[in-house]
């Protein structure tokens, strides 16, 4: 009998996730929204089921007795319906990427025997597999990572598309970025220390801080560490002026007789200007430096990955990297390959089954180079 699996959530990731493990496995999908749910049906062999998945009832309706559940709901809702799943026993694999710090469920875990792998998508996910790989390995002096997925078009003014719940996107516009920095921890302003960094196959793109090291800063023993945004130029410029003024706030202002946050007004606004449209191309651009001393000699790892949107599908290029990390780490579980009780960062998953999942990835054409100096 196959195994059987719940996704939470039918966004553009969740449905390229739901999609790769119909191929192995009995899959059912819920969502809130019919359409998209049909879609995903019309298309692949998978169960579909329509859910509000903010009451944790529904959560605990949805995920049932299956083997293993998906965690794909937008990040404003991830760890609450996280917590939900551990404490109803089920092994877990979440790409919600919530502001929470994971860690605060580990006990619960434990205490209930759960597998919980968190933020695997493509970074956080296939950045922190990388380092957690090389730390197994070599003395790590320094990690940096580039990332960011863009449209192939460049349409004025924002000159972005969102694989993800617009609001999840403003939220790395507004949490303060933790980097690492001679061992110490130093907090910085998103959208800050902007750079120009050149691609061969892309063009000049600016980097900015981001709060991407998330687990890292507390797993990895790594002196110098920082995550950065890949955007085309210009788009920092602009939301850091809605940003300032206001438009990311969370506290409720008065409109004539009702009280708004402006940050979800301003996600709904955004929400059809950022979607992908059918027939949009999107790529995702990554790029992590890894620099440490091996057995006997300093040495530096480059990863370099351009990937695009698979045109026969049609799933975007954002939803594949993030969404087949996601499935090679399901796979792991659902296989018994990968046993750890707890919650698990994926740089846990980067000290054995590093190349795992690199071919699982080259499976689906999402392919890394690397260069070693």
């Amino acid at each position: 009998m196959k195994k059987r699996i719940s996704v939470l959530g039918c966004g553009m990731v969740g449905s390229a996730i739901a999609a790769d493990l119909s191929e192995r496995y009995q899959v059912t999908v819920f969502d809130k929204s019919p359409l998209a749910l049909q879609r995903l049906a019309s298309f692949y062999p998978v169960e579909t089921s329509v859910a509000d998945l903010s009451v944790r009832q529904m959560v605990i309706d949805a995920i049932g007795e299956c083997d293993l559940v998906i965690n794909a709901v937008p990040g404003y809702i991830g760890f609450q319906t996280l917590e939900t799943i551990i404490d109803q026993s089920r092994n877990v694999v979440d790409i919600s990427f919530f502001e929470q710090d994971a860690f605060l469920l580990d006990e619960l875990a434990m205490e209930r025997g759960v597998i919980a792998i968190v933020d695997c998508g493509i970074a956080p996910g296939m950045s922190n597999i990388i380092l957690g790989h090389h730390a197994e390995t070599m003395d790590v002096g320094s990690f940096e990572c580039y990332v960011g997925g863009l449209p192939k078009e460049r349409k004025l003014p924002w000159q972005y598309k969102a694989p993800f719940s617009p609001i999840d996107v403003l939220e790395e516009y507004t949490r303060p970025a933790r980097i690492v920095k001679d061992n110490m921890i130093v907090v910085k302003p998103a959208l800050s220390d902007a750079e120009m960094i050149d691609f061969p196959e892309i063009g000049t793109l600016v980097a900015f801080n981001t709060d991407g090291l998330r687990s890292l800063i507390k797993t990895m023993d790594v002196p110098d560490m920082i995550e950065k945004t890949l955007r085309y130029p210009g788009h920092i410029e602009l939301m850091s002026i809605l940003r300032d003024s206001g438009f990311f706030s969370k506290d409720k202002i008065k409109v004539d007789d009702h009280w708004v946050s402006p940050l979800s007004m301003t996600s709904r606004l955004l929400f059809d200007e950022w979607k992908l449209h059918d027939g949009e191309m999107d790529f995702t651009i990554m790029k992590v430096i890894v620099e440490g001393k091996g057995k006997d000699h300093e040495t530096r790892y480059t990863y370099n990955l351009l990937d695009r949107a698979d045109v026969k599908t049609g799933f975007s290029s954002m939803s594949r990297t993030t969404g087949y990390t996601c499935t090679a780490a399901a796979t792991l579980v659902l296989e018994d390959c990968f046993t750890r009780v707890g919650i698990c960062p994926p740089e846990y998953l980067g000290k054995d089954h590093f190349q795992e999942i690199m071919d699982y990835l080259r499976e689906r054409n999402v392919c890394f180079s690397v260069n070693q100096l």
